[in-house]
């Protein structure tokens, strides 16, 4: 495992405690969605991994850490349609400890070809999840969030074509999207492996769910994540599945 903490470029950026995200040149910032995908998401048994919508490159560094810690060979390829984002990714990627374990490539998911004999063993993705047109200031944000340039039907549908037939694919969502993408990924064969459902505190609502789904036939568990006690201190689990990341803890 490296335990050494690169020196994050010169400019506005995430640090973490192997690894230093930039992300001001594109859409989707780091977030508290994205850590916590990165940090609950199974670890593949067949270690190639496919991070689509990359962005800052966030959720690849994030599993490079994790692989690395188990000594295994591992390889991420992860996609953007962005080039903005995508030169950020190498550049976050090239600095990081793992630099010979990804590549980065400007592509429309729906039209990837993996060339590979293998297929993915983790497919994991933070993807867009507004379908009612809403417009921001930040173009490159809008476009990183609106899901009309990638639905999730067409998206279960190319990831059946690239994960592994013991695979996993997990996503994080609004609770209301979520529910749609379940219909969804049911009515087409997708079995739901893992749900947690992530509220802010213990007094709110769960208003964000991370799910993991395969094609092959699995136990299925839930989960409820609360990020902040009563008190508003990070709560215990919160901590422990974030610990290995975050400076803080």
């Amino acid at each position: 495992m490296i335990a050494s903490i690169p020196s994050p470029p010169r400019r506005g950026g995430f640090t973490f405690k192997q690894f230093f995200v930039g992300h001001d040149r594109c859409g989707m910032k780091v977030s508290t969605d994205g850590v916590l995908l990165g940090a609950w998401a199974p670890l593949p048994t067949t270690r190639r991994v496919l991070d689509i919508g990359t962005g800052s490159g966030l959720l690849s560094l994030m599993l490079a850490q994790r692989l690395d810690a188990e000594q295994t060979p591992f390889f991420i390829d992860a996609i953007d349609i962005d080039l903005a984002a995508v030169e950020q990714a190498r550049e976050n990627c090239a600095a990081s400890p793992w630099q010979a374990h990804f590549t980065v490539w400007q592509q429309d998911i729906l039209a990837w070809n993996d060339l590979s004999l293998e297929r993915y063993g983790l497919v994991i993705c933070n993807p867009p999840y507004f379908q009612n047109g809403k417009s921001y200031r930040d173009a490159q944000r809008e476009k990183a969030r609106d899901s009309s340039t990638l639905d999730h039907p067409a998206l279960l549908k190319q990831v059946t074509t690239l994960l592994s037939e013991e695979g996993f694919f997990s996503v994080v969502l609004p609770i209301q999207e979520a529910e749609q993408f379940t219909h969804y990924a049911r009515t087409t064969g997708w079995i739901l492996s893992q749900q947690c459902d992530v509220s802010e505190r213990t007094d709110r609502p769960a208003k964000r769910r991370m799910m993991t789904w395969r094609r092959c036939p699995t136990q299925s568990g839930t989960e409820h994540l609360v990020i902040r006690d009563e008190q508003g201190q990070y709560s215990t689990d919160f901590q422990r599945l974030t610990k290995e990341f975050y400076l803080a803890f």
